[in-house]
């Protein structure tokens, strides 16, 4: 091992610990940048709040992010944006039908975006779009568009495979995303505040939202049918 190694510098923190901490400031400042977004809002957060959070100076956190509107940036890529890629290929793989194609990506999405802290960005985003339009005009371009990309994905297959009947693709996606929107905004609004009257259980909304869009709401023929089969 090189004697720099074990010798301690000026500070007497060992130099190898030192350069550990320096690379993994980016992630503490996105972690505390999250928490802080989420919990105060954008314009409700500073900067020297993060770094303190994170520990360092506010010198430091801007020679990471050099301002707050860069930093948000940061934390949806790190949190959101940045794993699409992954979600597509995941998708493009999928080798099961288009029913069980859309219910694995609800779940997915809720098991890694929607459980998670990051999922309170989406409130932000509706709660301050209208005072910071360019963040508003990033989110849309990095997540919302993105997100809208991959349902088009999967109804277009769907159709194209004969097992949906859709007749307006660009307004189906919002029958996908809407009741997604409504679970994030109950779970950072009254789910936060009473949690112990907080009526959803994510599990059973996500199913029941799937058979009300996979099926509808109308009792269809076969429907009559099993129930006059039913002895009960």
């Amino acid at each position: 091992m090189p004697i720099s190694r074990l010798i301690a510098p000026r500070g007497g923190v060992p130099l190898a610990k030192r350069e550990r901490r320096k690379e993994a400031r980016p992630g503490e400042l996105l972690d505390a940048a999250l928490d802080l977004f989420v919990e105060k809002g954008f314009a409700a957060t500073r900067s020297e709040e993060v770094a303190a959070r994170a520990g360092v100076s506010k010198g430091t956190l801007f020679l990471y992010f050099p301002s707050k509107e860069e930093l948000f940036k940061a934390v949806v890529r790190e949190n959101i944006s940045g794993r699409f890629q992954e979600w597509r290929q995941e998708l493009e793989d999928f080798e099961g039908g288009s029913a069980d194609m859309l219910r694995y990506c609800l779940k997915v999405w809720w098991d890694r975006v929607g459980a998670t802290k990051a999922s309170g960005i989406n409130k932000l985003i509706i709660s301050e779009a209208r005072n910071f339009p360019d963040i508003a005009a990033f989110y849309q371009d990095e997540v919302i568009k993105p997100v809208q990309a991959l349902i088009r994905l999967i109804l277009q297959r769907g159709v194209d495979r004969g097992e949906f009947h859709i007749v307006d693709l660009d307004y189906a996606m919002f029958s996908v995303m809407a009741p997604m929107i409504f679970l994030i905004m109950m779970k950072h609004s009254l789910g936060a505040c009473v949690p112990q009257g907080y009526p959803i259980d994510p599990e059973r909304y996500i199913a029941s939202q799937m058979d009300t869009l996979l099926h509808g709401l109308c009792v269809r023929p076969e429907d009559n049918k099993t129930r006059s089969r039913d002895p009960k």
